[in-house]
């Protein structure tokens, strides 16, 4: 069934860009205030226990944006098991308090104790995530792409669900686009594409497949020129949404002219 909806809307908020954006790896503040004004994005992540050591570039992070237009996502990347995940989670809604956002509950729910391929534990994911739906968070939990994971967060009450494109960083694209089609189609929550894009036609490509969104930070804060390349994402995400909203040309093994053949002069 194709997502018609005018709006991302994820939990009871709703947002007219689908681009979502991370705060990290960026050469500095500005470089960052520049590219988020360039994407258009209504979202933005921020590490909380970086925030709260101050490190890789995150001192000064908070008063860098403007939290009156940008809502906060609070992830709980660093956490390698449930009970750590809960505990920063906690704490992200503080974060967001500081910040003005009072009724924000959001957070992006990461489990990761894979130190080498960043891969997401499904079964901590899992247990997190029940607890913090039931303490009134609206979870955003980053997964492998296996749809039947996704369905159990979504039965338990998760506000949207973050299939990986491919590894965290790796630019590979949507190396598993069988999986995430499975979870568009079965879904009944908003499915936002996070990790492994690398270019902003990968981020075009999520959105032509029916995701709700697309995740980006390494692909624009380490580019060459992150300000054009963020600008680069925000139109390939709107490309993106149009292209599924009109309905793709149907692939055929056949040729089929683009021509008409009705009424053709003869030859003879």
């Amino acid at each position: 069934m194709q997502k018609t909806n005018q709006f991302l809307k994820i939990g009871n908020k709703e947002f007219k860009s689908r681009l979502l954006v991370g705060t990290g790896k960026y050469s500095s503040l500005e470089i960052m205030q520049k590219s988020l004004v360039n994407t258009k994005c209504e979202i933005v992540t921020v590490a909380v226990r970086r925030i709260q050591g101050l490190k890789n570039g995150h001192k000064g992070l908070m008063e860098s944006i403007d939290w009156k237009s940008i809502w906060m996502l609070p992830n709980t990347a660093g956490c390698s098991n449930a009970e750590e995940a809960i505990r920063v989670a906690r704490l992200g809604r503080e974060l967001a308090k500081l910040a003005g956002q009072d009724n924000n509950n959001f957070v992006k729910l990461e489990v990761i104790p894979d130190k080498k391929y960043l891969l997401p534990d499904p079964i901590g994911t899992l247990k997190a995530a029940e607890q913090l739906v039931k303490e009134g968070f609206t979870v955003l939990p980053y997964i492998n792409s296996d749809p039947l994971i996704a369905k159990q967060l979504e039965e338990i009450g998760c506000a949207t669900v973050m299939p990986l494109g491919s590894p965290i960083g790796s630019a590979q694209g949507i190396r598993n686009a069988a999986n995430i089609a499975m979870i568009i189609e079965e879904s009944r929550i908003p499915i936002i594409i996070d990790a492994g894009i690398g270019v902003p036609s990968e981020a075009a490509q999520a959105l032509e497949m029916g995701a709700d969104g697309v995740l980006i930070n390494s692909a624009i804060a380490l580019a060459a020129n992150p300000v054009l390349m963020a600008q680069a994402f925000s139109k390939a995400t709107e490309a993106g949404r149009e292209a599924y909203l009109s309905g793709r040309l149907q692939e055929n093994i056949m040729a089929n002219p683009s021509s008409p053949v009705d009424g053709v002069i003869s030859n003879n």
